[in-house]
């Protein structure tokens, strides 16, 4: 039986960094944002959907996500709409990498997972958290986000407190040899524990 991991984090608290060492450490990672990027590519999945249902969302032949976040900005009913279309979808991607990815454990990376109900989905949970001032410091350094954006984004999310309260691990990620150690030791530990 497969132990599923989902990790999730607020934007900002290294969730991508620490997705990677479980890659590096040879478990398969599924990676939400990755699988919306491909279904919202030329030729992927999810774009007949939009055709039909927000065809001005659609740039050469490929879901525009510029226009799609203006469109949301202008008419934020739109987002029951988007899930429609693209929940189904991430849930058939993530069923498929499933199907193709056994072992003793696997992670399901979803920065939306309390968001969106999935952690009954999942055999445990990892949150990722750094302290606020990291958090906003390592966001502003990517150079694409603004303060005004920056706040709808934690709008958006649940609190990092909250997220922490509902994990079974956590992992504060202050400095990459510390994260890679916990990552070591959680996978130690649930590896350990299915072999058991």
């Amino acid at each position: 039986m497969t132990h599923l991991l989902g990790l999730t984090g607020s934007i900002g608290m290294g969730k991508s960094t620490t997705a990677q060492m479980f890659r590096d450490a040879g478990i398969p990672v599924w990676d939400a944002d990755a699988a919306v990027h491909a279904l919202y590519a030329k030729g992927g999945k999810a774009v007949p959907a939009f055709e039909t249902h927000l065809p001005q969302a659609v740039v050469n032949g490929a879901v525009d996500r510029s226009a799609l976040k203006d469109m949301l900005s202008a008419d934020p009913t739109l987002i029951k709409k988007l899930e429609e279309i693209v929940h189904p979808l991430v849930a058939e991607h993530r069923a498929t990498f499933l199907e193709q990815n056994k072992g003793p454990l696997v992670v399901l990376d979803m920065p939306l997972l309390f968001e969106i109900g999935a952690q009954d989905k999942v055999s445990s949970v990892l949150v990722v958290t750094a302290p606020a001032d990291v958090q906003r410091n390592r966001v502003m350094a990517r150079g694409e986000m603004t303060e005004e954006l920056f706040a709808q984004i934690l709008d958006r999310q649940l609190p990092d407190a909250e997220k922490r309260a509902r994990a079974d691990h956590v992992i504060e990620t202050l400095t990459l040899d510390a994260t890679r150690e916990a990552v070591q030791n959680l996978i130690s530990k649930i590896v350990g524990a299915k072999d058991a």
